[in-house]
């Protein structure tokens, strides 16, 4: 029996890069070798592509950038008879593909871009589609179709560079302290806490660094619970779900990455059968007003008995 020629896609050109790194050693640790026939495609920051020679992730790699030129080669994706295949761009040598999977975090990787590549490749590939994947990444159009479903979430306002409310308007709707977050990023980069005018002032430049969008959404008081779902849009199952409880203020870029000790978690979660099925039936709602195939993770805040956000 063939392997299935799978290939993991990591790095990017994103600020969440170097996440992207960590997290596609440790999915290739998971997969099986009986199964899989594993390929590596590094994503630098310029946009090139590089095949990594070796089947594995150096444990030490932090940047698709510190690979050194002998141990990769350039490729491209494209189709030959209606197959894909990675192109070597110094050479005529090819290698088919039969599935792809893409470790990319944030833009470029989770807004629909490279889905969109994949699907017109007809490359089958692992995660959401591409509307699903667009909407689910930007987090005013997320709001926006789950106010409209009645899907209960925190409250936001929408902040731009030409439509600023200001920090006395924000803090009259959403109160003190609110959240101030890039619409289109992930990984808590460019996510700060406002306690003060002087936080809003001096943090909003720097979320701005990360998008044209910023969300700024109302403290949410409560436990960090998240859940799976997973299988077709209209007949999705999900998982147990589990607790997220971090050691920091919040669930910062720190607490998640950088500080080992940043945050404890529990599963399965303490909480009541009524409970369970309430936020088992949010995240089944919510996979399917998005749009999501294959799989996804909704978070959630936990704010009293049986109440979900």
């Amino acid at each position: 029996m063939s392997k299935t020629k799978l290939v993991l896609f990591f790095g990017g050109r994103s600020a969440e890069h170097e996440v992207s790194v960590v997290s596609a050693r440790n999915i290739s640790r998971a997969l099986s070798e009986d199964k899989f026939e594993l390929s590596f495609v590094g994503i630098r920051d310029t946009g090139d592509w590089v095949l990594l020679k070796k089947a594995f992730i150096p444990d030490a790699l932090k940047r698709v950038e510190e690979l050194p030129a002998a141990d990769v080669d350039p490729v491209s994706l494209g189709c030959e008879g209606g197959r894909p295949h990675l192109f070597f761009t110094r050479g005529s040598e090819k290698r088919p593909v039969d599935v792809a999977f893409p470790v990319l975090h944030g833009t470029y990787g989770e807004d629909g871009s490279i889905q969109g590549l994949f699907r017109v490749m007809r490359l089958p590939f692992v995660g959401c589609g591409v509307t699903s994947s667009a909407v689910g990444m930007d987090k005013d159009f997320l709001k926006r179709l789950l106010n409209e479903a009645k899907i209960p979430n925190a409250p936001f306002m929408l902040i731009t560079p030409k439509n600023n409310p200001g920090f006395d308007a924000l803090e009259k709707t959403l109160g003190l302290p609110f959240f101030i977050k890039p619409a289109n990023a992930g990984s808590s980069v460019g996510v700060h806490k406002i306690k003060s005018r002087a936080d809003f002032d001096k943090n909003l430049a720097d979320a701005f660094q990360y998008d044209r969008k910023i969300l700024a959404e109302k403290f949410m008081k409560g436990r960090e619970i998240e859940i799976s779902a997973f299988g077709p849009t209209e007949d999705c199952k999900v998982s147990l779900p589990g607790e997220v409880i971090p050691q920091h203020e919040f669930y910062s870029y720190e607490a998640k990455y950088l500080d080992p000790n940043g945050a404890a978690y529990k599963i399965p979660v303490e909480m009541t059968p009524e409970e369970l099925a309430t936020i088992q039936k949010i995240a089944k709602d919510t996979y399917r007003v998005l749009g999501c195939e294959g799989m996804a993770r909704i978070d959630f805040f936990m704010t009293g008995p049986n109440q979900f956000h």
